[in-house]
């Protein structure tokens, strides 16, 4: 076991590994995929833009002006989200018919000339036991594995050492004496006292399932490509799991990395995913290690694309990762990337945007993802807009009258002035519709050969992933306060559990980690539910109430879990709401008269 010294370690510098194959060609960015969606944003603005902007003309205040204009924003910038996740899966499907576009090719190493590999395997509170095996049975020649154990629970510290003396000539512990820095601060450690001979490292999760083949099939494409400074393989959900919350909603894993990744060698930024990949060592030393944030990983991707060097996506060397096993840790895993990615985008944002050698595509390949989780405290105050001044502002009471089977009842609803019936188009109803479904396009088409399969995923993701807006915005909120992340260890079951009486150190827990086991975070999910819900029944948007079902489901689901027998039915209800309401919004635009197609329906 290492541990750092007292001075500041000094980086050991080894020169690139010489070439052991034949060469393959640098990869090259190209602008179509961008230049597709930026194009077909431009048409949409050029078309309904004038219309929506009219709608400015009803105000008569100044926060009036304020809340339309903010609707206006939103809503065209909600579409170009929706054109991007469209331009993905277009362009994917093109890349599908023609593989050779992003396909590596095919290099050999002399396993006689096999450069040195270093496999750091992280963990903290969360040892897998059959991940750090796979990590010791690769069949490459000339290895190492590194067990980086940031644990503070004695249990797992014992079941690390235990599984290091079952391999002692090829598994070594690395502890240091703090946490800081979180992983970025355990790699670099253990990559400036231990793993200092080898010209290559690569890095696995705790929860993560190498191929036996990882190192074997990933350091050729290193050898051959000086400028390449990492390979990043493709992941898949692990069959083995036996989490019914995994088995649901993992092949959303599968379909995500399937549709979303490949097309980055190619068109995009090759993001460097924090594991399951391969890298080189003298591009670490001139990065200066990795960043100390929460969101490392791309960081580090930023800092050696600057240098001139890139990395490639390897579609064909798959890892099992798991899914979180319980709702807890599937929104604990969400608060770490909500916050992490806030402090990427707050540490990181300037440096990107004035790097010179990322081209314009690269870098809006790394904001429109990341960007994605803050905007949430956005969509947030859109649907307070949308749904709460709005109404006030601009609505007015009627009485809405059903007659089903001879009886008729009349429900008393607020509908927006007369004046928002220009937006009430089928044109406008298309748009919307393809905001609403482009996020789940690639899941569609991957299962549409199995209707029931997707009916069952689409059901459980709106209960899990359409749920998580609050949450989402509790976080950002909790960042804005702090201006820091925390990294919040998915597997570790004890964090977040901790209770004190103290209301300073109950104010800091809430502002500085927000994590998902805080009452306050729960109850701000649960008062938004139902107060979303509430102007849902008085407006009666449907769809809109099927999402604010969700909204209260996700932190009972955090209390009871996936499996409990009434959490089990509720969860199919919000996407069937969801599906009621576009069908009456639809019906609307063949001459039935309901009211929810409108704006609460667009996002």
């Amino acid at each position: 076991m290492l541990s750092a010294p007292s001075a500041a370690p000094v980086l050991h510098a080894l020169p690139a590994a010489p070439s052991r194959s034949a060469a393959i060609p640098p990869a090259k960015t190209r602008p179509a995929l961008y230049l597709s969606v930026l194009a077909a944003w431009a048409a949409c603005l050029w078309w309904f833009h004038p219309r929506l902007w009219s709608l400015l003309g009803m105000a008569g205040t100044p926060l009036e002006y304020a809340s339309l204009a903010f609707f206006v924003a939103f809503v065209e910038l909600a579409w170009l989200y929706g054109l991007y996740n469209l331009g993905i899966v277009a362009f994917a499907l093109y890349v599908r018919r023609h593989p050779a576009l992003t396909a590596h090719p095919a290099v050999r190493i002399d396993p006689a000339a096999a450069p040195a590999i270093a496999v750091l395997y992280t963990t903290c509170n969360d040892f897998v036991e059959h991940s750090a095996e796979s990590c010791v049975q690769q069949d490459y020649p000339d290895f190492r594995v590194y067990l980086l154990d940031d644990s503070t629970d004695a249990a797992y510290q014992a079941r690390v050492d235990a599984f290091a003396a079952r391999f002692p000539d090829r598994v070594e512990v690395i502890r240091r004496p703090d946490r800081k820095g979180f992983k970025a601060g355990n790699l670099n450690h253990a990559l400036q006292v231990a793993a200092v001979r080898e010209p290559y490292f690569a890095i696995a999760d705790a929860d993560e399932i190498l191929p036996p083949d990882f190192l074997s099939r990933l350091a050729p494409v290193m050898e051959a490509d000086p400028q390449c400074g990492f390979v990043q393989a493709a992941h898949r959900a692990n069959p083995a799991q036996q989490s019914p919350l995994a088995q649901d909603l993992g092949i959303g894993i599968d379909l995500h990395w399937q549709w979303y990744q490949p097309l980055r060698n190619r068109y995009g930024f090759v993001m460097f995913l924090g594991h399951g990949a391969l890298l080189r060592r003298s591009c670490w030393e001139q990065a200066g290690g990795f960043p100390d944030i929460v969101s490392e990983d791309l960081g580090y991707a930023i800092r050696i694309r600057e240098l001139g060097y890139r990395g490639r996506f390897a579609e064909d060397v798959v890892c099992f990762e798991d899914f979180p096993e319980t709702v807890r840790a599937f929104r604990v895993r969400h608060m770490k990337w909500t916050r992490g990615t806030c402090e990427f985008l707050y540490r990181e944002t300037g440096r990107l945007l004035r790097a010179r050698r990322i081209p314009w595509m690269e870098k809006l390949d790394i904001l429109m993802p990341t960007l994605n989780l803050p905007l949430t405290l956005f969509y947030f105050a859109f649907m307070v807009n949308a749904n709460l001044l709005m109404p006030a502002l601009f609505g007015a009471e009627r009485p809405l009258t059903l007659e089903v089977a001879g009886q008729t009842w009349i429900w008393p609803v607020t509908a927006l002035d007369a004046g928002f019936n220009r937006i009430f188009t089928p044109d406008f109803f298309a748009i919307t519709l393809m905001t609403f479904f482009a996020p789940v396009m690639c899941f569609m088409l991957g299962l549409a050969h199995r209707p029931a399969r997707l009916f069952r995923f689409l059901s459980h993701s709106t209960a899990l992933y359409a749920a998580l807006g609050p949450l989402s915005a509790a976080g950002v909120l909790s960042f804005l306060a702090t201006r820091k992340a925390v990294f919040l260890v998915t597997g570790d079951t004890a964090a977040g559990q901790e209770r004190t009486r103290s209301i300073r150190r109950w104010w800091q827990e809430l502002t500085g980690r927000s994590h998902p086991d805080h009452p306050v975070i729960r109850g701000f999910e649960l008062a938004a539910g139902l107060l979303f819900g509430w102007v849902c029944i008085r407006s009666f948007q449907i769809s809109f109430l099927g999402l604010c079902l969700a909204f209260i489901l996700l932190p009972l689901m955090h209390r009871l879990g996936w499996q409990h027998p009434v959490m089990k039915r509720l969860v199919w209800i919000p996407f069937s709401l969801v599906l009621i309401g576009l069908m009456l919004s639809g019906l609307s635009l063949a001459g039935m008269q309901t009211v929810f197609f409108g704006y609460g329906f667009h996002f």
